[in-house]
């Protein structure tokens, strides 16, 4: 327990428009509806939490500078990264290294089985990493 993560904030411009596609990727990967008020939301899995907060200085998120990167979440199977990938453009969501994928993270060779991960952004420029984490 010591030192694993409490929970993440996240402030966004627009909370009501990115509900929707952080719900289907958190409720996919089994976290619950934890609490919501006026500027709000969080999802809660085990004992760690995610809030998407309505930022009071809506200015625009961009991943590439100093600050957050991204998550990367544990997501099962290489069929549930896939089936996120497959679906995560529909729930506003866009696919980033299409090129590369699911390696992009890093290819199988003599020394390691590879990173199987889909990598999606939202439209409010947050990335996500959704790592296949168990074998299959």
């Amino acid at each position: 327990m010591r030192g694993s993560l409490h929970h993440v904030e996240l402030r966004v411009r627009n909370l009501e428009a990115v509900i929707p596609s952080w719900q289907w990727l958190l409720v996919g990967l089994g976290y619950r509806e934890f609490q919501s008020w006026s500027d709000g939301i969080s999802w809660k899995l085990g004992d760690t939490y995610i809030v998407l907060e309505r930022s009071p200085h809506p200015i625009d998120h961009d991943r590439r500078k100093a600050g957050l990167s991204h998550l990367a979440f544990h997501a099962g199977s290489r069929q549930d990264v896939d089936d996120v990938w497959r679906n995560a453009p529909e729930h506003g969501w866009a696919r980033l290294y299409e090129d590369r994928h699911p390696w992009a993270g890093g290819e199988p060779d003599s020394t390691s089985p590879g990173h199987y991960a889909a990598f999606l952004e939202n439209d409010e420029r947050f990335k996500v990493e959704v790592v296949a984490s168990v074998p299959g």
